[in-house]
Parts: C-alpha cells; sequence; structure tokens
C-alpha cells in the first residue's frame, strides 16, 4: 500500500522519472487494511487499491511474483529470485513486514496459519471448511481482526492473548473489560493471560496447551501476534537495521546509503516502527518531495492515535490514553448496561484534554482528537464532554474553532486549510469534490464526518443556503415534501408539481416522490408508473442483456415442498434461470416484458406474491430455524420472521430494507448487518437498528433489549416509520443514522422514550400501511388495461427480438454474459 501510495504521489508531481516495480506477491497492491473483508464476500479482486491496467496507463513497470533477493549497490542493480536483473538510479524499499510467529513447540503443524496475505486467507478459508472450531493468538488489532475472520466463517472462535487485557496497547483494564463483555455477547471465547507452550496434535493440529497447565481443544490455529519488519534484503545488502528488525532510516527516510530510502512498516525512525498506513504515507510524501526538489520536509514522528470498528465495536484511542502526562486527572465513565466506555485525561491546571479511550461509542473521537492535537481548551466543565450536561458541546462549533494547519484526514494528510482552500478558491461544494480534489476520505474513511462538517460551515461562511433540496423543481427537502403531501392530500406527481413545485420534473424529483406516494398512500405504485425507474414500472429488475427477474416472496425463507415444485414447474415452462439468494428466497431470471404478466398469475394461483425485489421497499427477513429444530435456538425465530416480514411487506421507504430474526445469540441469520434485526435471548429479543451490508457494510446498533414480542414489533413500527418519514431519498437506514444529529442517542429518545410524543401517531400511520397492503403483481393480472403496457411493440405481439441466450451450467444466461 505504501509503495503504490509513493508512485501515486510521485507521478502527480512528475513525469521525469522511470518508475519500475517489483513485488513478491502474484498480484499488485492490495488493500490490507480491510483484509477481513475477504471473508465476508470481497474478492482478491475487489481488494485491488488499482486495477493491473493502471500501472500500464500510468508507465510503470510492475513485474508480480518477483522476489528481490539481491542489491549491488555498487552496480545499483537488484536481482530477483527468478535471475531477472535491473538498475535502478533510487532504490526505494516498501518490503513491509510479516507475521511474527512466536517459537512455540508444534508451530509447524498442519492448521496452523498466519494472517497476512491473500494466499493466507485461501488457505484459511479452504482448511475452515473442514473445522468446527478456531483459536486466534494474539488479542492486539491483528488479533481481533483474524477473530472477526473466524466468526464470518461460522467458526467456534477463542482469542488467546498473553497479556491480562485486550488490546493493551491502546485501551486499559476497564475498556478492555468492556470490549472482551461486547466480544462475548458475539460468542466469541476469551482467553487472557495465557502463554502457549505448545501446539498438540500429530502431524495436524488438535488443540494447544498453556504455560499454567491448562489447554484448549481446537481444528485451526491463527498466529496473529504482531509484525516484523521485513529487512533481511536490506541486512543482507548492507544497510544499517535495528538490533531489533527493522531498516534504520533518518527523518528524510534516507538509509547509510544515499541512493536508497526505505519507508513503510520496513523501516524503524527513532526506535519506532510504525504498523499504520497513514505514517507510511507521509514517508513516502518525504521521499517523493526530495527527488521533485519540492519544498523538503522531514519525517518527525506520527501520531498513533486510532479509531477502529472490531467485529462491530468501536474502539479509540488518542493523545496520551492512559493518562501518563504528570498531574493529568482522568474522568471516565463506564456504562456496563450498553457496553460504552469513555476516558478522557485533562491537564492538572483543567484547560486542556490530553488523550482518552473510547469503547462502544466512538463518535466523538475526531472532534476529541483533534483538541489534543491542537490544544483547544476544554468548557468549563469538561466532564460534560462524556456525560452530557449541563454543556453538552457542539462538534460543528469544535470544528470551527479548528486553525487551518489542523490535520484533519492523517492519510493523506489532508488540513482543514486544504479542505477551506478547495472551497473557498475552485468551487468544490460536496463532499465527493473533495475526494476527488485532495483525496481526504478516500482512505480509511474515518474523516468524512469532519470534512462534511468543514464543508458545510465553509459554504455558510460564503453566503450559501445550505439546504438539502429535493432537486432543481422542489425547493422542499424529502422530508418537508413528505408533510406537504400528507397535510394537503396529494395524491398524483402533476399535483404535488404543480401547487408546490416548478418546470417538468427530472429524474431524481419524479421516482422520489413516486416513492413518497406509495409511502405515505399505499396506493398501487403501477398507477405512478410514468414517473418510476424502470423497475418499479414493470414490478421486475431489469437485467442484462435487456430481460428481467421474478422473485416471489418467500416470508422468512419457509417454503413447503409444494411451492418449491410450483417454482420449479413455473422456471421451467418460461426458460427460467434459477438461483437461491443470500435473502433465502428463490430467483428467477432471464424472463421477456410480455411474459411477466403470464408468470406473476401462476404464481399468485400458487399462493405466492410479489417479494418487491424490484422496489424501494421491504425486501426479507431473514431466520436461522430457532428452537423449532436447532438445539442452541431459545425463540422461534422462524415464526416471527415470517410474522414480521408479512407485517411489513409492501412498505415502500427512501431505500431498500432489509431485516433478520436469529433464535440465539450465534447469529446464524446475520442481524447485525440488517436495517433492522432481532435476535432472541433467554428474556425476549434484542432489536438492533441501522445496520448496513454491501459495499460500505456496517453493524446494526443495540436499540433495546430483552423486550416481549410486542414491544419489540411496536418498537419495530415506530423506527420504520420514522425513517420513512425522516430520511433523505436513496438513503439507508445506516447512513441516514450516521447523519443524525445526536445519533443512535437521538434515536432511542423518540422511538423508545418517545421524547418527541410522536410514537402513537407513527404506530398508527404504521397500522394504516399495513391495513392497505396489495399484492402489486396481482393489480397487474386483475387489470387488463395496465397489462398492455407489457407488449415489447404497441402494435405487434412479437417479443424482443435483441433477446438472446446461451447455456451454460444447464442453464441459460445472457450471451454477452462473459464479456
Amino acid at each position: 500500500m505504501v509503495g503504490l501510495k509513493f508512485c501515486e504521489k510521485l507521478i502527480a508531481r512528475s513525469n521525469e522519472f522511470e518508475l519500475i516495480i517489483y513485488g513478491e506477491e502474484p498480484r499488485p497492491a492490495y488493500d490490507r487494511v480491510h483484509l477481513s473483508s475477504f471473508f465476508s464476500g470481497s474478492s482478491a479482486e475487489d481488494l485491488l487499491l488499482t486495477p493491473a491496467f493502471w500501472y500500464e496507463n500510468n508507465n510503470i513497470k510492475l513485474h508480480t511474483g518477483e522476489l528481490v533477493i539481491k542489491i549491488d549497490r555498487n552496480e545499483k542493480s537488484i536481482q530477483t529470485h527468478s535471475g531477472k536483473k535491473d538498475h535502478y538510479d533510487i532504490l526505494i524499499l516498501a518490503t513491509g513486514s510479516s507475521a511474527f510467529v512466536p517459537n512455540i513447540e508444534g508451530v509447524e503443524r498442519n492448521g496452523v496459519f498466519v494472517y497476512r496475505t491473500i494466499e493466507d486467507l485461501i488457505q484459511i478459508t479452504s482448511y475452515a471448511s473442514k473445522s468446527k472450531t478456531a483459536a486466534v493468538i494474539g488479542g492486539g488489532l491483528l488479533g481481533l481482526e483474524a477473530a472477526k475472520a473466524m466468526v464470518d466463517l461460522k467458526l467456534e472462535t477463542h482469542v488467546v492473548e498473553f497479556a491480562q487485557r485486550l488490546m493493551p496497547r491502546q485501551i486499559d483494564e476497564d475498556g478492555s473489560a468492556i470490549l472482551v463483555n461486547k466480544l462475548k455477547e458475539l460468542g466469541i471465547h476469551i482467553h487472557t493471560n495465557k502463554s502457549t507452550s505448545r501446539i498438540d496434535g500429530n502431524g495436524k493440529l488438535e488443540g494447544l496447551t498453556f504455560s499454567d497447565g491448562t489447554s484448549l481443544k481446537t481444528d485451526m490455529l491463527v498466529i496473529s501476534a504482531g509484525i516484523r519488519p521485513r529487512d533481511e534484503l536490506a541486512k543482507a545488502s548492507g544497510l544499517n537495521v535495528h538490533q531489533r528488525g527493522g531498516i534504520l532510516v533518518d527523518d528524510y527516510m534516507k538509509t547509510n546509503d544515499e541512493n536508497i530510502f526505505a519507508i513503510g512498516e520496513a523501516v524503524v525512525h527513532n526506535n519506532m516502527v510504525y504498523g499504520l498506513v497513514a505514517p507510511g504515507y507521509e514517508m513516502a510524501e518525504v521521499v517523493v518531495r526530495q527527488l521533485v526538489h519540492d519544498q523538503i520536509k522531514s519525517f518527525k514522528g506520527f501520531d498513533m492515535s486510532t479509531k477502529l470498528k472490531l467485529l462491530g465495536v468501536d474502539v479509540a484511542s488518542f493523545g496520551d490514553a492512559f493518562g501518563e502526562t504528570d498531574g493529568s486527572i482522568p474522568i471516565i465513565l463506564k456504562d456496563n448496561c450498553n457496553g460504552i466506555y469513555k476516558r478522557i485525561n485533562i491537564s492538572a491546571d483543567r484547560k486542556l484534554l490530553l488523550g482518552g479511550i473510547l469503547v462502544g461509542d466512538a463518535s466523538q473521537y475526531n472532534l476529541f482528537h483533534q483538541m489534543v492535537a491542537n490544544k483547544m481548551p476544554l468548557p468549563n466543565q469538561p466532564e460534560s464532554l462524556i456525560f452530557g450536561k449541563p454543556n453538552k458541546i457542539d462538534e460543528s462549533s469544535g470544528v470551527k474553532a479548528l486553525p487551518d494547519s489542523a490535520q484533519i484526514c492523517s492519510c493523506e494528510n489532508i488540513s482543514k486549510g486544504d479542505i477551506v482552500f478547495q472551497v473557498t478558491q475552485n468551487g468544490v461544494t460536496t463532499v465527493d469534490g473533495i475526494k476527488n480534489s485532495t483525496r481526504a476520505c478516500t482512505g480509511c474513511g474515518g474523516c468524512t464526518p469532519m470534512v462534511n462538517d468543514i464543508l458545510k460551515i465553509t459554504l455558510e461562511s460564503l453566503g450559501y443556503k445550505v439546504k438539502k433540496t429535493l432537486c432543481e423543481h422542489f425547493d422542499y427537502s424529502r422530508q418537508e415534501l413528505f408533510d406537504v403531501i400528507k397535510v394537503k392530500e396529494l395524491k398524483t406527481f402533476n399535483q404535488v408539481l404543480d401547487s408546490h413545485g416548478k418546470g417538468d420534473g427530472c429524474e431524481i424529483c419524479k421516482p422520489a416522490v413516486a416513492s413518497l406516494l406509495a409511502s405515505i398512500w399505499n396506493e398501487p405504485i403501477v398507477h405512478q408508473s410514468t414517473i418510476q425507474d424502470t423497475n418499479d414500472r414493470y414490478l421486475a429488475n431489469i437485467q442484462k442483456g435487456g430481460s428481467y427477474s421474478v422473485v416471489p416472496r418467500i416470508a422468512g425463507g419457509e417454503i413447503t415442498p409444494e411451492k418449491l415444485m410450483a417454482i420449479g414447474r413455473i422456471a421451467q415452462k418460461y426458460n427460467l434461470y434459477t438461483k437461491i439468494t443470500g435473502g433465502q428466497r428463490i430467483d428467477m431470471f432471464g424472463a421477456r416484458m410480455d411474459d411477466l404478466p403470464d408468470i406473476w398469475a401462476e404464481l399468485i394461483e400458487e399462493g405466492f406474491e410479489s417479494g418487491h425485489a424490484y422496489g424501494k421497499a421491504l425486501r426479507t427477513v431473514k431466520s436461522c430455524v430457532g428452537s423449532t429444530w436447532c438445539r442452541f435456538g431459545v425463540q422461534d425465530s422462524v415464526g416471527y420472521a415470517i410474522y414480521i416480514e408479512n407485517r411489513y411487506k409492501g412498505l415502500r421507504a427512501p431505500h431498500k430494507i432489509k431485516g433478520a430474526v436469529s433464535g440465539c445469540i450465534r447469529e446464524c441469520a446475520e442481524a447485525q448487518s440488517k436495517d433492522f434485526g432481532i435476535i432472541a435471548t433467554e428474556k425476549g429479543w434484542n432489536l438492533y437498528v441501522c445496520g448496513n451490508g454491501g459495499a460500505r457494510p456496517q453493524h446494526a446498533k443495540l436499540l433495546a433489549n430483552d423486550v416481549d414480542t410486542d414491544t419489540c414489533t411496536k418498537l419495530i413500527d415506530r423506527f420504520l416509520m420514522f425513517y420513512i418519514r425522516t430520511a433523505d431519498p436513496l438513503t439507508r437506514t445506516a447512513t441516514w443514522l450516521n447523519k443524525m444529529e445526536g445519533g443512535l442517542d437521538h434515536l432511542h429518545e423518540v422511538i423508545v422514550d418517545d421524547k418527541l410524543g410522536i410514537c402513537q401517531q407513527l404506530e398508527e400511520e404504521m397500522k394504516g400501511l399495513i391495513e392497505s397492503y396489495h399484492c402489486e403483481w396481482k393489480k397487474v393480472v386483475e387489470d387488463p388495461e395496465l397489462q398492455k403496457q407489457y407488449k415489447h411493440f404497441i402494435n405487434s405481439e412479437e417479443p424482443d427480438p435483441a433477446l438472446a441466450f446461451a447455456e451454460v451450467r444447464n442453464q441459460k444466461l445472457p450471451a454477452n454474459w462473459g464479456k
């Protein structure tokens, strides 16, 4: 990653260099920060930081699968294991690090792995398929990332840590205790203060023996106990290395050879190895400036403050996290009930924030980090920073007080002044524009909320009216239009446009208003077909090649043999490709537009309804088998999932909605990755909200715990109706919550505590939508006039002649599917 960043920075400043890259691994640079996403669906290709053709387009010669084994400093050449030889003027060593493997008896046994490269992950995945339990040695950042991978692989997971607490370099004893409890709720077993003395087995791993005489049975072991700089090439070449490992460099990243620089995890600077990506990027910047004779800067160390999400749990530390500064005063909030720990350390004179630790809720990390870095004064009552009252701090006002030199994006070293400059001088008005112009927010993404605040404040200072209007045709936000439509009882797009808009509308406002009309009145969406997206217009998803998919609802994933056979018969009759989805239903692809009403008619005859896979609506409520069949289940998750899915079927919203119900804390239905997720407990149900899968996954947040079925359902009614009323168009619940002022606390006050006094109204509105449900497919099947729009030609019964299919794996696919 650091080597690639060096290349990006160099070619951005100069085209005078011939760049040649040699890499040991068989693929270009990939994202090690998000390596664990490999186990939740990302491919090796998805993890690439840039596609392979990027190197060619930028005149960079890339050699993968070539391990450099020799540097001839006199000849200024390198040689690889395959015999390739190349010459250099300047050599950059970005050799990174390798996994530290303790010297434990039996470490060579089958079933023992390290967690470092994609090849490691491929081997782990293969071995996990025949395993039931996994242990991870290492309870630090890397170890907990590996533990997440084991959980994603559905293995019973144990974490073994030598120290007395997890993450000993980042958090204290109390913070670790909160983290341990959170991980135990996820079914992870934690073993601290354990030194592994032997890895047991006869050729194949069978278990671990600890120095205290205890043991642990396990099928596989992942060692993720730290890193060691890759300095063997440098050492063999006569470059100076640290006695504990790592290439020695000065403040300008130079080795003891003036033509050789070293950057990233491979180096030691002032007796420090930096294992985070941001310091490596800063090192790359230092070297590039020297090569292009730009304003020279030195590397002066790096703030190792960090914010992470480990198995869905927020963990952050910043500044003097442990209060080691003389006279520092700790202020601590410890909420065992909700799994939140906050510690801030303030100066003896109570004027400055020195550092702190956040576990369970790290939403204030950006502000606290900036307060430390920029020595911003504390409020009169510093405890209000974490306890909220009486002097609740406004984060946006804190951003306004930051100096222009404040570093906002540590990955790309972007300051507040850099962002303000793009807005005031270059006319940038969106976060995407800031990303494109500065690269801020493109690394770990943790700076995005603060970048958004700076953008908003700067635009307002320039006299811009920062208001989220729907588009140029409506001077209203989606929330305001919701109220207008409801109060004025408007039923069509033209009524809304004529009374509160201007012009003819566009591709933004038409679908948004159609969604609002459906969410408020629940009338047949086909009556608004001319303002719909293609999918809603035809009640089916248009697919590659121009055909459509048909997805009937299978509530909770439960289906009878008779209905299974009906789907098979109908799919066979209309020659449809079939696939079981992650949402526990069956998709049928390749349907002709003119066949859709006939297919729906046969499905309805067999007892099916529309699954709304085409709409911004409730999709599925996934379930495990729960107490019905599973020996671990404590509640009937299938029955509740079916009830919930049937309750909210057809519910239209700003974006698609997915739910899940798990029958125990083993979480087989993956409820914490859904917009609403329900997990059974011995006392009832835990309700999680605002989770998200897909490209930017986010764990759901606990809204209520140990509630009975009726209360849980009532809370979901309120939550969904509040989301429908207040979210922006095309905004998932996770993003909605992230942008919500007050975040989860505010949502809890509205939905659970009824602080706004609107819960009864939300329940009544949801009741009205439930009672007015109709199957949209059935409306078409029963209406010959509506069926006319499903003809490809208005004056002919001929189907679309452009549709073409090929047979692959005994099913049809679009003829150009591989192109």
